[in-house]
């Protein structure tokens, strides 16, 4: 496992991390036990960093890591969690505000088990007013980093247009790391235009959904996937590329996107051991160029196609 440093944070984590929130069920029904299960295979494989957040399965995800945290010595990971995105009894709810910001840390502390939060975030800011975020989420988060309950502060979002406005316009230091999904995989690397901007401001990247929420899968797109139908076809067609070649186009999507030395870490969810072994042994070997070249080929037209966030 390679590690990297997360910018200028100190925070050297594994190459490839841990994302909670299938632990929330967020996906499908979990095995509680599998799902504990699956955070030690995960440590004792060498990842060093997982993420979470009260969003996924609405506090479920935070509860059951907290569980497995239990038995897991505090010097042997990174923990990130988000404040905005909550929700109650099946119904999404949102709140940048900087009281409820202060409140939620507090509360996914004792939800995880723990004292100290190395990186929190705000949460997908995509669906806040961006100027709350500069001028009263953000602040809070800082005030908690000055007095030492939180390590650094960071942003999430699908949309990267949003996390370049919001440190334009913060103070320099406000944001040490951002957080984009579904940017740096085979079918979309338009991470890759904004990286310049981030390291100039010594801000560290962290990439998730290596699979593209599913797009790049033989199992296909759930239902509520919001890729438009030609990119869909698109990804189809080039996981029975790769079939044929006799490499699963979960093992390529996955080796793809860790192996950029730009990018701090990528996060993939599962709560199935099985999976997060098979994963940590995927990534010590890298993708064959030439099947990448000829996926992103077939791929063609609908590279760097994109959504909304939902």
């Amino acid at each position: 496992m390679e590690y990297r440093e997360i910018g200028h944070t100190g925070m050297k984590v594994s190459q490839l991390s841990f994302g909670a929130s299938s632990l929330g069920g967020v996906f499908r029904d979990i095995d509680e036990g599998k799902a504990i299960e699956a955070v030690y295979a995960a440590v004792e494989g060498g990842i060093n960093f997982i993420d979470v957040s009260p969003y996924y399965g609405h506090y479920k995800a935070e509860t059951v890591l907290g569980k497995a945290l239990r038995g897991i010595s505090r010097d042997k990971y990174y923990l990130s969690t988000k404040v905005g995105r909550y929700g109650k009894d099946g119904v999404n709810t949102w709140d940048y505000s900087g009281k409820r910001a202060e409140e939620s840390v507090c509360e996914s502390m004792e939800r995880l088990g723990i004292d100290f939060i190395d990186l929190i975030n705000v949460h997908d800011i995509e669906f806040a007013d961006l100027s709350q975020v500069v001028e009263e989420t953000l602040p809070a988060l800082v005030g908690l980093r000055e007095k030492g309950v939180v390590g650094h502060v960071g942003i999430t979002d699908l949309q990267l247009e949003n996390l370049k406005w919001v440190i334009e316009h913060s103070a320099p230091g406000t944001v040490e790391s951002v957080l984009n999904f579904c940017h740096y995989c085979l079918n979309d690397d338009k991470l890759l235009d904004f990286l310049p901007f981030f390291e100039e401001r010594g801000i560290g990247v962290i990439n998730a959904s290596p699979l593209s929420m599913g797009l790049l899968s033989n199992r296909g797109v759930p239902d509520w996937h919001p890729a438009p139908k030609p990119l869909v076809e698109a990804c189809r067609k080039a996981a029975e590329y790769c079939n044929e070649a006799g490499y699963p186009i979960e093992k390529l999507a996955l080796q793809y996107s860790v192996d950029n030395p730009r990018i701090a870490t990528t996060l993939f969810s599962s709560a199935n051991p099985d999976n997060v072994r098979r994963n940590i042994a995927i990534v010590s070997e890298k993708a064959p160029e030439e099947l990448v070249s000829a996926v992103r080929a077939i791929i063609a037209d609908q590279l760097r196609v994109s959504w909304k966030n939902s």
